[in-house]
């Protein structure tokens, strides 16, 4: 190498390659800027909230940085067990990333939720990125008055203001977060997306179809455990076997639907969803069954993967 090529190698920006976990009280947005920054769906995603119940990951890969970024579950006031571990995982996760993302949404005034965990944040010592979501829903008057909200409630390493639907300052914010990280090769290898397993994404999806459209006490009672996803014989097919977990008799009529037609949807939703993401044509096989107060419950929890 010549001493030019040297000088230039040695004056290079180093490698970066780290994590980035982003937190926030539930539906703040954080699944939605997760699967943006990444580029693709590795969380998902609901109006309702505890959509998220396990910390997601998705693996942003630059010329520069490999920088991976953590979905958690919503910070909140824990009414059972589940919740309790929701909010375990969550601080776990700050605890052990190289930089934080805390997403407050524009379109709602701050909180009693959003000022405690921003009280939380100020006792770490990893830097805590202020992330503005939602700009697409808010007007400008609006963010401007969530910025100086933001700005009142810490200290911070920086605030910055985005949109995951619009794709407003995504860049910026990933530039942000990666200057935070430390030197290092890569993490993951080239061109994957997500640690996830597959069978983990594949419950993950079928819970997202079965939680439109329902009640609002139902979103919190919905898990999903795949049993059996194997490759049938003969065919380019796989079989994907999977049960609806609901805490009560009569949520499991709501689920199925008249006659077992929402349930159909929702198998027919899940299966196409299925398919984009593993790339081969799926027999999906649905059940619903009650598994009486699992969230309060340690033996189920563990057994439905808490």
């Amino acid at each position: 190498m010549s001493p030019a090529a040297d000088s230039e190698a040695a004056s290079a920006p180093p490698y970066r390659a780290g994590f980035a976990g982003f937190v926030g009280r539930p539906n703040a947005g954080k699944s939605t800027l997760v699967n943006a920054l990444v580029g693709t769906k590795v969380a998902i995603t609901s109006g309702r909230p505890q959509t998220t119940r396990h910390a997601v990951r998705g693996i942003v890969h630059r010329p520069d940085a490999q920088l991976v970024v953590v979905d958690t579950p919503g910070l909140h006031k824990p009414r059972t067990l589940l919740g309790q571990r929701l909010n375990d995982v969550v601080r776990s996760t700050w605890s052990e990333v190289d930089v934080v993302g805390f997403c407050v949404p524009a379109d709602e005034r701050v909180g009693p939720g959003d000022r405690y965990i921003a009280t939380e944040l100020a006792a770490l010592r990893t830097p805590v990125v202020a992330i503005v979501t939602k700009t697409d829903l808010a007007s400008a008057d609006q963010i401007g008055e969530q910025l100086l909200a933001l700005f009142g409630l810490g200290d911070w390493a920086e605030v910055v203001p985005v949109s995951a639907i619009a794709g407003t300052q995504l860049d910026l914010l990933a530039d942000l977060l990666v200057a935070r990280l430390p030197a290092s090769p890569p993490i993951y290898s080239d061109g994957e997306l997500t640690d996830s397993p597959e069978v983990v994404m594949v419950a993950e999806l079928i819970r997202e179809a079965a939680l439109a459209g329902v009640r609002d006490e139902l979103p919190h009672s919905l898990a999903v455990v795949v049993d059996e996803m194997l490759p049938r014989p003969g065919r380019d097919l796989l079989d994907v076997h999977a049960i609806v977990y609901v805490e009560r008799p009569s949520q499991k009529g709501i689920v199925l639907g008249a006659g077992g037609a929402r349930m159909k949807t929702v198998g027919t939703v899940a299966r196409h969803q299925i398919e984009a993401l593993l790339g081969t044509p799926v027999f999906l096989d649905l059940h619903v069954k009650v598994a009486k107060d699992w969230q309060r419950d340690p033996k189920q929890l563990r057994r439905l993967g808490f």
